[in-house]
């Protein structure tokens, strides 16, 4: 969500998101429905906990109707979803946005002194969205690692074997919905209904 430091003003109308983000927001939540639902599809293939007699989702959360067409679907969304979140990352970096969008010195003061809700909810907020980028780190560079183990065999050392590597991917899926939770809520709390519609449309 684009919410900048000076945007804590009183008097300041509530951040104009621009077409960069609403295509941003738009794509991820498209990209992030089909890579959680084709990866649920190959979860049921080889259960990550408990080998093939391990919990199964039922067909209606599931995306590919069986191994390979799960596989499909999810590489074609995270391509999708990789090549959206580096473009949106040049761009911030490009427009310097990047200044206003992750936490800072003040954001850590503010959760220490102010009163002020509106404050503490933008900290919040910056303090969320710089948490979300070593997650998605992780659940990238562990995708890779499954993706393409013959050539990116060091990633799945980091992890210990190819049974770590599966567990830590499947475990940041959890993490980024708590992200996209949280995101909502307080992007809902500083600006209301109209920021979020402003965020896709």
């Amino acid at each position: 969500m684009d919410i900048d430091r000076n945007s804590t003003r009183k008097t300041q109308k509530l951040p104009k998101q621009d077409l960069a983000v609403k295509i941003f927001h738009s794509l991820n939540i498209v990209s992030l429905f089909l890579m959680i639902t084709s990866g649920l599809q190959i979860y049921n293939a080889n259960p990550v906990f408990g080998g093939r007699g391990g919990l199964h989702i039922p067909p209606i959360f599931t995306l590919g109707a069986w191994l390979a067409g799960g596989r499909h679907w999810h590489f074609a969304a995270m391509w999708l979803f990789s090549v959206n979140l580096f473009s949106y990352g040049m761009y911030i970096l490009l427009t310097r946005r990047w200044q206003h969008r992750f936490v800072g010195n003040n954001d850590i003061k503010a959760l220490q002194k102010t009163d002020n809700i509106k404050r503490l909810t933008y900290s919040w907020h910056r303090i969320v969205y710089t948490a979300i980028i070593p997650i998605l780190l992780l659940a990238t560079f562990t995708g890779m690692g499954m993706y393409k183990p013959a050539q990116f065999p060091w990633l799945v050392d980091i992890f210990g074997n190819w049974q770590g590597l599966r567990i830590v991917h499947f475990a940041s899926v959890p993490l980024i919905i708590i992200f996209v939770v949280i995101h909502w809520q307080l992007g809902k709390r500083a600006g209301g209904d109209k920021l979020i519609e402003s965020m896709f449309w």
